[in-house]
């Protein structure tokens, strides 16, 4: 019972992420309320899934240790982009691809990190939270195109959501901040029924059980642009999971190899593929359960097991999944802007040891998120191109993070002169005293002590 109550926890604190990305990315590329329950029931059956991959132990995939995965929001801004440009199809297709590559490219994952190290990846971070926080004021205002757009009812929900999660930042801890989200998402479809603005008619129509299906929603298609995107995105959250593998490792006092990274990536990519067969998403670690483990002093592979099968049960009641979608779209916008708000500041949390080391990384940041920022406000600044070469430049997300990753070879990874005469100078404050001074204080110092 205690093991039961103890998954539970872990699934309340990973519930509203788990339910706001199809939320999300459906509404964004125009889902039918039943296409929608159906992306809600598949993204926590799959859930389930990829966590129950992740935590195995064989020789081939797992990195087993207690951690649950879910769709990264770093993935929501690009989804909503290819799906937007390319078809829902282009999506899926571009994350089988993609998790196909990272699959492949676990062994040798290792040796690519040299070219995300925090100043790209917190960069990239922060450009797709910058880029999402638009979604969210759309739907703070009751979403786009909506007749009562930015009506007083919307906005005193949105706001009301957004203040109400803040006040649950502020006066609780533990278990009771880690689901701030849920509880926000809950009080605000609350007041919005009061309001008489729920519509229960999609849970009314939506069956107690169902069966999973593979393409349900769409078959995959594959572009190169979109899976160039997913594939990047993918690589990011590869290096976040790794630190959360390295303070999983440290909770449970076990040591981190290179063949247990090897095994979680290939879970990941793995869980990747499964999820763009089932039409749902690209799967990565959780890290909020990391701090409800943190809290709670409980490191048990098993508990995690059963908020695994949990999650796969819900999968099958799309009657539960149905009450997903009833919340509406000003209340997902207030939750929506503490979330994608999270993401930004992530990312300057991941910039910020190291952006005041130099003024190189500076500029790195600079250029990357200003170019990123740019494109996606103005994305017909390259349209006299060559389509060839548009493929690269007309995504803010991709032109940023090549920026960086650019800039920080340019920057960080080929030797300077000014580098190699700093690194010269350091070494020579380190160096003994007798040392610098030359051998022949070497040998004075030595016939002394002979003496």
């Amino acid at each position: 019972m205690k093991t039961t109550l103890l998954g539970f926890q872990h699934l309340l604190a990973m519930y509203a992420g788990a339910v706001l990305v199809p939320l999300i990315v459906g509404n964004a590329i125009g889902l039918t309320p039943t296409q929608l329950t159906y992306l809600v029931s598949i993204d926590i059956l799959m859930c389930g899934i990829a966590t129950l991959l992740q935590i195995s132990r064989n020789k081939y995939f797992g990195v087993g240790l207690p951690v649950v995965l879910g769709c990264t929001f770093t993935a929501v801004g690009p989804m909503i982009l290819i799906g937007n440009d390319y078809g829902i199809s282009a999506i899926y297709g571009a994350v089988i691809a993609s998790g196909v590559i990272i699959f492949f490219i676990s062994h040798f994952f290792g040796s690519l990190v040299k070219f995300f190290p925090p100043i790209v990846t917190g960069s990239v971070v922060t450009i797709i939270g910058i880029t999402l926080i638009p979604v969210a004021i759309n739907n703070m205002g009751g979403g786009q195109g909506a007749e009562d757009f930015g009506s007083l009812t919307n906005i005193l929900l949105s706001f009301g959501t957004l203040l109400f999660i803040i006040l649950m930042f502020r006066f609780t801890s533990g278990f009771m901040q880690s689901i701030a989200i849920l509880l926000g998402l809950v009080g605000g479809t609350i007041a919005a029924i009061f309001l008489g603005i729920v519509d229960f008619s999609n849970v009314h129509d939506a069956s107690y059980v169902h069966m999973v299906m593979p393409f349900y929603l769409a078959t995959p298609t594959f572009h190169i642009l979109p899976i160039a995107i997913m594939t990047l995105v993918a690589m990011v959250s590869l290096v976040e999971s790794t630190g959360v593998y390295f303070a999983l490792g440290d909770i449970c006092e076990e040591e981190i190899d290179q063949k247990m990274l090897e095994k979680g990536y290939r879970a990941e990519g793995l869980a990747s593929v499964i999820g763009g067969i089932f039409n749902a998403f690209p799967y990565t670690t959780f890290s909020q359960n990391v701090g409800l483990m943190q809290l709670s002093g409980v490191k048990s592979r098993r508990v995690i097991f059963v908020t695994a099968i949990m999650l796969i049960s819900l999968g099958f009641l799309p009657k539960i999944a149905a009450l997903a979608t009833i919340i509406p779209p000003a209340v997902l916008g207030g939750a929506m802007v503490a979330m994608f708000g999270m993401v930004v500041s992530q990312g300057i949390k991941m910039l910020s040891p190291v952006i005041s080391k130099t003024q190189d990384n500076a500029m790195i940041v600079a250029c990357s998120i200003g170019i990123g920022l740019g494109v996606s406000v103005v994305p017909d600044l390259f349209k006299e191109l060559p389509e060839s070469v548009q493929i690269l430049t007309s995504n803010g997300i991709v032109l940023g993070s090549i920026t960086a990753i650019f800039l920080n070879i340019i920057f960080n990874m080929i030797p300077s002169k000014k580098k190699q005469a700093a690194q010269h100078a350091e070494e020579a404050k380190a160096m003994p005293l007798s040392i610098k001074e030359g051998p022949s204080s070497v040998l004075v110092s030595a016939t002394a002590d002979h003496k």
